[in-house]
């Protein structure tokens, strides 16, 4: 989600700097005498500062700095409505509620989108039903519903859009992204916590052989087969993902060695067909990669061990992300990673 916080706060200091120059030219040019000019010069020059502080800080402030410049946004466009003596002035604050819940719903899950609109309109209403000039009420109804409904939208649409990227279209696991992220963060939990964790990496014997006999639809029968199995016999808590091919990861916290060994043995009972695997449990300090890097070599191992096998031990060493290099396209987007599959989705 860090390129969710980076693009957040870019935008929310692209938000706060045209509301600062809306907020002079009102002052500039006030719409009536009781316009309050001092207070649009006070948030045009805050606005200015804030926005400035969000575009230099996008690289290192936390998340809870989106939430906070979120509230803070609504709070500032409530005391304006508070303060407005027209109802074009209430009105005009509706563009306000839309961008806030907008940009709310392309950075935030759901949950955390549709809390945010909901207390900017129940605060800029607030602030509007205080002023009650006459005939607000009937377009700033317009203007609430307008902010609700497109913010709904494109929640819905951010959501479908991260499912796309995140997953894997034959199988409906993690792909090789989701995955990885997701096991980046169990393992920072699992060195915080100081509890076991084990990641697993899973290769299909004979696939090609599936595919060049029985047809490609028949190879993607058995991925889907497998994925179906293998995600019955997994706890809540577990990542299965799919990194491409017949190449599928397991990233199981709370699991030592021998409890990994009994998980795949399970899952071997319920498999439509034989596959290797390799295993690494992290060591205090590990990356992800280096995990990954000694569960690829286990997996070469095991594949050497096995009478008339022609795999080689002494193979190139993995690429720089600890696999074996493919030919899969990864596709990056704009403003960062996009994908957060929590655990209990795989």
């Amino acid at each position: 989600m860090d390129g969710d916080r980076r693009g957040g706060l870019g935008l929310l200091a692209l938000v706060y700097g045209c509301g600062a120059a809306l907020c002079a030219v009102g002052a500039l040019w006030p719409m009536t005498a009781r316009t309050p000019v001092a207070l649009l010069v006070v948030l045009a020059v805050s606005g200015a500062a804030l926005s400035a502080g969000l575009w230099l800080g996008r690289d290192r402030l936390p998340m809870a700095a989106v939430h906070a410049a979120l509230a803070l946004l609504a709070l500032l466009t409530g005391l304006l409505a508070w303060q407005s003596v027209t109802a074009v002035g209430v009105v005009g604050l509706g563009p306000a509620l839309v961008a806030l819940g907008v940009l709310a719903g392309h950075v935030l899950p759901a949950a955390h989108a549709r809390a945010h609109v909901a207390g900017a309109v129940a605060v800029v209403s607030a602030g509007a039903l205080s002023a009650a000039p006459s005939g607000f009420l009937a377009p700033w109804l317009t203007a609430v519903v307008t902010a609700l409904v497109l913010t709904e939208a494109q929640v819905r649409q951010t959501g479908a859009l991260r499912r796309a990227a995140c997953t894997d279209p034959l199988t409906g696991l993690a792909n090789r992204r989701a995955w990885e992220d997701g096991a980046d963060r169990l393992l920072a939990a699992a060195g915080r916590s100081g509890e076991p964790l084990t990641v697993a990496l899973l290769d299909l014997d004979g696939f090609k052989a599936v595919n060049d006999t029985e047809g490609h639809a028949a190879g993607d029968a058995l991925l889907r087969a497998l994925a179906s199995g293998w995600s019955g016999e997994l706890r809540r808590s577990d990542l299965l993902g799919r990194l491409g091919g017949d190449e599928f990861a397991l990233c199981l916290p709370g699991s030592d060695r021998a409890a990994t060994a009994d998980l795949l043995g399970r899952l071997r009972a319920v498999s439509a067909g034989p596959w290797s695997a390799g295993t690494a449990t992290a060591h205090p300090g590990e990356t992800l990669h280096e995990v990954l890097a000694r569960a690829d070599a286990d997996l070469y191992r095991e594949k050497a061990a096995r009478p008339g096998s022609r795999t080689r031990v002494d193979r190139p060493a993995p690429g720089p992300q600890g696999r074996r290099q493919s030919s899969e396209v990864r596709c990056e987007p704009a403003i960062g990673p996009i994908c957060s599959i929590p655990p209990s989705t795989a």
